[in-house]
């Protein structure tokens, strides 16, 4: 038996799977997500980097896993909770089981929770610390109480990658800084041009050095407002070439405007949040995987919103005015998710076929 406990004192049973936690406890920010598959892409999304991820879901791992579906080169979640854990994976496409990945990587989880009740609680009160494993309730409830959440710490520099490398070989050069970049954006980049992946604390000088068509800026996790050496490398490529932010790069775009940026009660996590297009009124279907959001009236005469959330009226998108650089806080490469708003690499290509006159 394996126990989960949360820093509000809530208490839940279940049987550990993956890896054995060091010793016996797991800990990070508990938060759900709300997709029926993409499971994979979910737990090795470096944007949940500090926390434990409850799958609403009740029946995961029944297809398995394929080295493909990495969104990165290992997952940097602390957890994960399940209703129920496949005990056998069929699918042409898998190569091995979600809790042989789990072992793999070093990762553990528990399976057997009731995540119906998990879920409204998180609803009611928000996200917040736990943990969960094989020590005592009250190692287990002392550990959630320390645990420091994603707040006020730099999770993009566990994330990162040290070195810059190459994707793809097109006639366009675009730098894509990483803040927590997935492998399926990767693949849409590069089918625009040249990607050359930079380190998150890679400088302006350096980055224009590179003789870019466009910079884009990646998801990836926690606070930006402790990302602030990005923000100022942003200000400072702001104007000078043509940017795509996406996610955290939306947030980290909008706070190189003086935007602000707010914790929402228990965050964005799923593949079903409905976002209207302002310009065209059309409704897009979105992924999403985010816990901060951008204020819009802190944008106010810097940029123009183009996106909203229907759920709960946040802001979604904006266009900077005077500047060739837009952002929307979903994920259009739907990794997983739906293809709704795919359109979004279209327009960055146009902005930066226009800079580069071809």
């Amino acid at each position: 038996m394996c126990s989960s406990d949360l820093a509000d004192g809530s208490v839940f049973e279940g049987e550990l799977i993956g890896a054995d936690p060091d010793g016996g406890i797991a800990g990070g920010e508990v938060v759900f997500n709300t997709v029926l598959s993409g499971y994979q892409e979910v737990v090795t999304d470096p944007s949940y980097a500090g926390q434990i991820i409850t799958f609403t879901y009740p029946h995961i791992g029944n297809y398995g896993v394929n080295d493909h579906d990495f969104e990165s080169a290992r997952p940097f979640c602390r957890g994960v909770i399940v209703r129920e854990m496949a005990r056998r994976h069929s699918n042409q496409r898998a190569e091995d089981s979600l809790d042989a990945l789990l072992r793999r990587f070093g990762i553990s989880g528990i399976a057997g929770v009731d995540t119906r009740r998990l879920t409204r609680l998180l609803r009611d009160t928000g996200a917040m610390p736990g943990a969960f494993g094989t020590a005592s309730e009250s190692s287990l409830l002392a550990a959630a109480r320390s645990e420091r959440g994603t707040d006020g710490i730099d999770l993009v520099a566990q994330v990162t990658t040290p070195e810059p490398y190459t994707v793809g070989d097109g006639p366009l050069r675009i730098v894509a800084f990483d803040f927590g970049i997935k492998t399926t954006i990767l693949r849409h980049l590069s089918t625009l041009g040249t990607v050359e992946v930079v380190p998150a604390s890679t400088s302006a000088a350096e980055v224009l050095a590179r003789r870019p068509d466009g910079v884009f800026l990646s998801n990836g996790p926690g606070d930006p407002a402790m990302v602030g050496y990005a923000v100022d490398t942003i200000a400072s490529l702001l104007g000078e070439v043509p940017m795509f932010g996406i996610c955290l790069g939306h947030q980290l775009l909008s706070r190189s405007l003086g935007g602000a940026t707010f914790k929402l009660p228990f965050g964005h996590h799923g593949g079903n949040h409905p976002v209207r297009h302002l310009a065209t009124g059309h409704v897009e279907i979105t992924s999403q995987n985010h816990n901060f959001c951008v204020d819009p009236d802190s944008l106010a005469g810097r940029a123009d919103i183009t996106h909203l959330n229907l759920n709960d009226q946040t802001n979604e998108g904006m266009r900077v005015i005077g500047a060739p650089a837009f952002s929307v806080q979903y994920h259009p490469e739907a990794g997983p998710g739906p293809h709704d708003s795919q359109y979004l690499f279209g327009m960055f290509h146009e902005l930066m076929t226009a800079k580069a006159g071809v």
